[in-house]
């Protein structure tokens, strides 16, 4: 399968672009969060991305609110909005937590993902996050580390086969492993993953 991932484009015409001349050779999307500027067009940004004419798992970031982003997603029959659920085709089982990207723990995905880990039975799993997880390439930032703990926590237990995260700009396109999870940080104008 091939994905096209990207995250943090905030709603730039010129990031999204790139993104739609790469959509042709990906078998579908996902969006980590923060495709807006705090939710400033929120509405034709997203109709935008139904109109990438694939399937496209999205998460809300720290620039939208979660109900926002489910209530809007509705509307669109191209964009599924994977926040705290789970999403399977062609035996691919893609997974989405959104919002955040500042806490160090978060209780609350703790206990989602266990729900995740019921999932994840010897399919190949995709884990979306808005933050990175903590202690990898992904998450520094001033010298030191500021990803989320539960988040690294989940990937060394259950180990997914890929994690795609966002919100640190710095970390655009950077990639790391966690056993023999692949991290990436697609950035605003995206990458072809194929797994």
């Amino acid at each position: 399968m091939k994905i096209l991932a990207y995250t943090d484009h905030h709603g730039s015409p010129d990031e999204l672009k790139e993104v739609a001349e790469k959509v042709k050779k990906a078998d579908i999307i996902i969006c980590a969060g923060d495709f807006t500027i705090f939710e400033h067009e929120v509405e034709f940004i997203m109709h935008q991305m139904n109109n990438l004419s694939k399937k496209t798992l999205l998460i809300h970031g720290n620039h939208e609110a979660e109900e926002t982003t489910n209530l809007l997603s509705k509307h669109f029959k191209n964009i599924k909005f994977l926040h705290k659920k789970a999403y399977e085709t062609n035996g691919y089982l893609f997974l989405g937590y959104g919002g955040g990207g500042f806490a160090t723990i978060e209780p609350e995905f703790e206990e989602q993902s266990k729900e995740f880990k019921k999932l994840m039975k010897r399919k190949k799993t995709i884990l979306i996050t808005h933050g990175p997880p903590y202690g990898t390439k992904l998450d520094i930032m001033g010298g030191g580390h500021v990803g989320n703990k539960s988040f690294t926590k989940f990937i060394k237990e259950a180990q997914p086969d890929l994690f795609i995260c966002g919100h640190l700009h710095e970390r655009f396109h950077t990639k790391d492993k966690i056993g023999k999870t692949i991290l990436i940080n697609p950035g605003p104008d995206g990458e072809i993953i194929e797994i």
